[in-house]
């Protein structure tokens, strides 16, 4: 308990007193933010201002992540460092499509298929190394099962590898397909999200501090638990290390909380795709390791909106050739153009993913005591 209450207290001391040279640095190294010309006209005035914030986010998690367990004498584990290392290198892929923005001058940075491509790459290596490295029990950080609060022996791609070679590689691609889509899908969702002040940074700490609740119970009520009581046996978790996927998530969410409160509107300094990318591959490899993968459509619900809108809207308006359904998205923009203030479009947003988040966690709880 001490690790998890520590990790998030030097985090957020972290980001909360550092942040301002941070900004200072950026603002040296000329790395300020370009904005599109088709965007909201407010928005023009927020040009130059300071963005690849997401390295202090990464920089914050790792402070306090490893610097608390030094304190507490605590030992690390795999399922902790797969979410690092899934954070870390999507934040990579994000700083260099960032730091070609900026050189360039331009907003535009990676190709959308050379983003894709180390996206890929990252979440390749990823989803290897996830389902190694069992422990005492046999609990690998990850399986090869598609998971909703549990994982769901009905979509079991590893039951395919029994068939020969050719189940083999049927299995291992159908798993490696699953897990790219969703750190695709997640990494995109936060990317997206990320236009207004603040927007991505809160519903971040909503949807990653719902896996601080997740990896506590999960712990309590884990199978390798020789305190579990009897009745509770039936329905215990079979999740590798979850109170240590809690105390990275509480290390992610002090960052950012540290981070917001110079991200607020008038933001000082913004997540870029650096950050982004980071924050929704640590929201993918928390869903994936505590075996709540298809649970993210309410936890990261928020960012499945603002997806859906990019989505929805490209397609409507290829088939209609021209029509649009929304002003302009992702849907936070159309709310703009509609005329509502951007403070007002953030928190009205941010009590939109708090209520999914509620609704996820509740589902959690209630599958629990439905079991």
């Amino acid at each position: 308990m001490r690790a998890l209450l520590t990790s998030g207290a030097l985090s957020m001391a972290f980001t909360l007193f550092l942040t301002p040279l941070f900004i200072r640095l950026f603002r040296r190294l000329q790395w300020g933010q370009f904005i599109r010309d088709d965007g909201p006209q407010s928005h023009h005035a927020k040009r130059g201002t300071a963005t690849m914030g997401g390295i202090v986010v990464i920089l914050g998690t790792l402070f306090g992540y490893f610097t608390a367990l030094l304190l507490t004498g605590d030992e690390t584990s795999v399922s902790a460092l797969l979410v690092l290392f899934l954070m870390v290198g999507l934040g990579v892929v994000g700083f260099i499509d960032d730091f070609l923005k900026t050189r360039r001058e331009r907003s535009l940075g990676l190709t959308g298929w050379a983003k894709v491509a180390g996206q890929v790459i990252v979440a390749t290596v990823w989803a290897f190394l996830a389902i190694r490295f069992p422990n005492g029990n046999g609990y690998t950080p990850a399986t090869m099962t598609v998971s909703f609060i549990r994982d769901l022996p009905a979509i079991d791609f590893g039951s395919i590898t029994k068939f020969g070679v050719i189940g083999v590689l049927v299995g291992y691609g159908l798993y490696l397909i699953w897990i790219n889509f969703l750190v695709a899908a997640t990494s995109n969702g936060v990317n997206v999200t990320d236009g207004l002040d603040g927007l991505a940074s809160g519903a971040s700490i909503l949807a990653i501090g719902a896996y601080i609740i997740i990896g506590f119970w999960q712990s309590i009520q884990s199978c390798a638990n020789a305190k579990l009581s009897v009745e509770n046996v039936a329905k215990c978790y079979d999740v590798r290390d979850p109170f240590d996927l809690a105390i990275v998530a509480t290390a992610i969410v002090g960052a950012v909380v540290g981070f917001l409160w110079w991200n607020t509107s008038p933001a000082q300094i913004f997540l870029g795709d650096t950050g982004s990318l980071a924050l929704g591959g640590a929201v993918a490899a928390l869903a994936i390791l505590s075996r709540t993968e298809l649970l993210l459509v309410l936890i990261g619900g928020i960012f499945v909106i603002e997806a859906g809108s990019v989505i929805v809207q490209r397609a409507y308006f290829k088939l209609t050739h021209g029509r649009r359904i929304f002003l302009m998205s992702p849907i936070h923009h159309h709310f703009e153009l509609k005329g509502w203030a951007e403070v007002t479009v953030v928190v009205r947003f941010w009590i939109i993913g708090g209520l999914l988040v509620a609704a996820g966690v509740g589902s959690f709880y209630l599958e629990w005591l439905a079991t």
